[in-house]
This record gives structure tokens, C-alpha cells and sequence, in this order.
């Protein structure tokens, strides 16, 4: 029926920025080729990665796939912004080059925001799978506890800045299809970093548009050993320096926006919290005078936390013992 009716269904772009991840992105691509929904526009945009990945795309032989390269590395962000801005489609779904989709993905989550003129997103549950593609029942059942969708409602929610900014059970750059031309993709700094997608979500709340929750894992979500969280040594302490201090932007803007007064506590805590966490990672990258000050703040102004004053302390330990203790090799 999909497919019989497919010039009368709207068009959707799927989005997938990709960076030196060949293998992941053929079957990220193949996932999207294969919706049952077929209205679809592909859009990969490559942040010049070290391998051309153009023949992947021709492998395909689908005139949907939109292929651009970026000439030089311009940034995750940049790239993924670019993507967007490149879609056509009333709807558009972000996917990441290393995730992919179930079959029946569009086809679930386009006609609720078709019957709905007020919805701004659609989003279901996903899995969690590994690097070879097979699902971890265990983190795929911590993952819908974690983000609450095992207590969430299905169906309409005309308030969701709690399930969007706090409990965090909206998706957004995975497991969603966002109604298009709702959002300036333009009014997304950035300074939100890796955490783009938690601004979007953020940019939908105070939208006045509603959102609906598909209750089916209808996406896999990809968590390898080049996911940030599972870097080791000088790599993740980057990671950790990027992911703060995108977060510090975040809950800064949140903090001062009187629409999300009601969760003020709840930002400030994760505010400072995301001082903590740049100070350690400072600390790992041996920026010790430089990480100090953000922990003086944590310190200061919450109740007391034995994680900030560990590191502070640390901040004031002889550095080869520092070193040690933090796991930060030579």
C-alpha cells in the first residue's frame, strides 16, 4: 500500500553525516534504501574522510542517495548542520553513519505527524547493539529504563520538556523524524558541540508544537569502540573536555530561559556538574591551573560533592601521583 501510494505521500530526507566509517556507513545507507516507506530522499554528507567513500554510494545504484564531500574537515557539527540544510523533505530524520533503522521505521512514525498538523516530532525506543551489529539485550533493556521510555506513554504529549530536557527520552538524533521547516537549523551555535542534538530537542520544547512516542524499538544504536565514551587515555579526556563544555553552553542557555523555569534546579545542578566534569578532564590532559577554577565553581555553589572535591584536591597533588591516580599515562 506504501509503495502503491507513494506519490502521494510526503517526501522524507534522511540525513547521515559520516566521517571515516566505510563499513558502518554501507549498512547505515542500506538501512535507509530499505524502508518499506520508499518517498525518501538520502543525504550523506561525508566530513572528508581519509577514504573517498563515493564508491559505497554508487554500490547502490539508488538515484534517492544525494552525495556531497566536504573539501576539507570542517567539524561534526558543521557537516551535520550542512546535512540538514541540504533536505528537501517535509520531514526529516537524522541517521548516524554507524546506527541503522528497522524496515518499518518511517512507515510507523510518518502518518502520526501526517494526522497531526500540531506535532513537531515523532520518536520510538531502540536498541543497542554492538560493533558487529548484534543487539545487547541487557544495555538495549538498561537503555529504555535509563531514558524512562519503559514508563512513557504512548501517543501525544503536548508537554514535554521533562521527558525532552530532563528525562531525556526523546531520541533526537537517532531514533526521530522531525517535521521540517519548524526549525532554523541556523539557530543551532555552534558552541552546543556534540550535544546538538539536546539543543534540538530544547528548540522543539519551547516550539508550542506537541510530540508522539512510538513504543516499538524501531532503531539500532551503535555503541563500539569508537563511540567517545569508550575512548581510553589522552582521546577520552578530550572527548570528556568537548562533551562538558557543550553541556555548560546547554544548561547555561536553559538556566536562563524563563520558559523552563519550572526545571531551574534541575539545569543548575547539571550545570555544575558539567564543571566537574571539564575540571577532571582538564586534569587528565594535564591542564591543571585551567581546570581549578571550574571546580572552585562547582564546589562553591552546590551542596557538597566528594567527586568535585576528590578532583580538586587532585588539582593540588604532586603530579606524578596525580597522574597515577587519575589513570593518565606519560
Amino acid at each position: 500500500m506504501l509503495q502503491q501510494n507513494e506519490n502521494k505521500q510526503p517526501l522524507v530526507s534522511v540525513v547521515i553525516p559520516t566521517y571515516n566509517r566505510p563499513e558502518y556507513l554501507k549498512q547505515a545507507i542500506a538501512s535507509a534504501v530499505n524502508q518499506t516507506y520508499q518517498n525518501i530522499e538520502i543525504i550523506v554528507s561525508d566530513n572528508c574522510s581519509a577514504e573517498n567513500p563515493q564508491a559505497i554510494i554508487e554500490s547502490f545504484h539508488d538515484s534517492r542517495i544525494k552525495f556531497w564531500r566536504q573539501p576539507e574537515n570542517i567539524g561534526m557539527l558543521p557537516n551535520q548542520i550542512h546535512a540538514f540544510k541540504m533536505a528537501h523533505g517535509k520531514y526529516i530524520a537524522s541517521l548516524h553513519d554507524d546506527d541503522m533503522w528497522n524496515e518499518d521505521f518511517l512507515a510507523k512514525l510518518v502518518p502520526p505527524l501526517e494526522v497531526n498538523p500540531n506535532l513537531i516530532l515523532a520518536f520510538s525506543d531502540q536498541y543497542i547493539i554492538d560493533g558487529n551489529g548484534k543487539i545487547n539485550e541487557i544495555g538495549t533493556e538498561e537503555n529504555t529504563r535509563g531514558f524512562k521510555r519503559d514508563i512513557l506513554a504512548a501517543g501525544i504529549h503536548k508537554s514535554f520538556t521533562k521527558i525532552g530536557l530532563v528525562d531525556k527520552s526523546i531520541p533526537t538524533a537517532a531514533s526521530c523524524l522531525i517535521r521540517n521547516q519548524v526549525i532554523d537549523w541556523d539557530s543551532i551555535p555552534q558552541e552546543v558541540g556534540g550535544m546538538w542534538d539536546l539543543y534540538l530537542t530544547y528548540l522543539c520544547c519551547i516550539s508550542g508544537y506537541s510530540v508522539y512516542y512510538y513504543p516499538e524499538r524501531l532503531t539500532r544504536y551503535r555503541n563500539h569502540e569508537q563511540t567517545d565514551t569508550r575512548l581510553s587515555g589522552s582521546r577520552n579526556a578530550k572527548a570528556k573536555i568537548r562533551k562538558a563544555q557543550s553541556e555548560m553552553f546547554c544548561y547555561k542557555i536553559f538556566l536562563e530561559d524563563r520558559r523552563l523555569q519550572e526545571f531551574h534546579g534541575y539545569f543548575k545542578a547539571k550545570w555544575l556538574e558539567s564543571h566537574t566534569t571539564l575540571g577532571i578532564g582538564l586534569l587528565r590532559n594535564k591542564q591543571i591551573t585551567a581546570a581549578r577554577p571550574y571546580l572552585w565553581q562547582a564546589l562553591r555553589k552546590q551542596k557538597l560533592n566528594l567527586r568535585t572535591l576528590v578532583a580538586l584536591i587532585f588539582s593540588f597533588t604532586p603530579q606524578p601521583l596525580a597522574n597515577q591516580l587519575l589513570g593518565v599515562s606519560k
